[in-house]
């Protein structure tokens, strides 16, 4: 039986290509045979999303890179933290998926504690948060951040994965985790070493929200328009171009 086509396109939040290409990369070895993945980063917008300032200056561009595309099946917001999630549910009728979300959800059915292994130390309220918005604080066994800044990720993968296995364990022996999933898309990559150090299921979350919206596009399902996610109301946007305004969107 031949597995069903699609197209994911996948939006790192940042502008560092660096980090754009590793996405890429565990998101095509995660795929199947028939998934076109197409992975981009905003026109502009802070070089890596480590603030709270970092992700509302993020979230346009990010935008912007649902609205112009009419091909995509499904959309894949590729920051943890998943910014601008639900506007960009508002705009299209595609399955948008968030790493943070789709990770969270694969942890989930894997240990019945879990932790979220993350960058520096002043994103624990913002990773917090994310978890309250799924559900899923109670499953939570902890939230360990570290000294690593999002583009440290990428330019030092031997001592990224060191602090990460010490963090880990600390979840591991200390919290009960039994499950982590590791907060950072530059992330990616390491799961299996990690695995392999730890003995417990280690969550890489790109690749768990490709597995995510191959299975939606899969199932035929769409962006519900009931209520919440309906498109925005129709207003004057000022000082921004023409496709940012509500009548574009369907």
């Amino acid at each position: 039986m031949s597995l069903p086509t699609c197209r994911i396109k996948i939006i790192n939040s940042n502008t560092c290509q660096a980090m754009t290409d590793n996405i890429n990369a565990s998101a095509q070895n995660a795929k199947f045979p028939g998934t076109e993945i197409v992975t981009v980063q905003p026109q502009r917008g802070p070089e890596s999303v480590e603030s709270y300032y970092d992700e509302y200056l993020a979230i346009p561009g990010i935008l912007e890179q649902i609205i112009l595309d009419r091909d995509s099946d499904a959309f894949i917001v590729a920051c943890w933290g998943d910014p601008g999630l639900e506007a960009a549910r508002e705009i299209t009728t595609k399955p948008v998926i968030g790493i943070s979300e789709a990770s969270l959800y694969v942890a989930n059915m894997l240990a019945a504690k879990w932790s979220v292994v993350t960058t520096l130390h002043r994103v624990q309220d913002m990773v917090e948060k994310t978890i309250v918005k799924t559900g899923l604080t109670e499953r939570c066994a902890s939230v360990r951040t570290t000294k690593l800044s999002v583009l440290e990720t990428e330019q030092d993968r031997l001592a990224t994965l060191e602090v990460l296995t010490e963090a880990s364990q600390l979840a591991i022996q200390t919290d009960g985790a039994e499950a982590i999933c590791l907060g950072c898309a530059g992330m990616s990559g390491l799961e299996q070493e990690l695995e392999k150090r730890l003995g417990v299921p280690v969550i890489d979350a790109v690749a768990a929200a490709v597995k995510m919206a191959e299975s939606l596009v899969s199932l035929g399902k769409s962006t519900s328009k009931q209520l919440t996610y309906r498109v925005p109301e129709r207003k004057a946007i000022k000082g921004y171009p023409s496709h940012y305004q509500a009548e574009n969107f369907s």
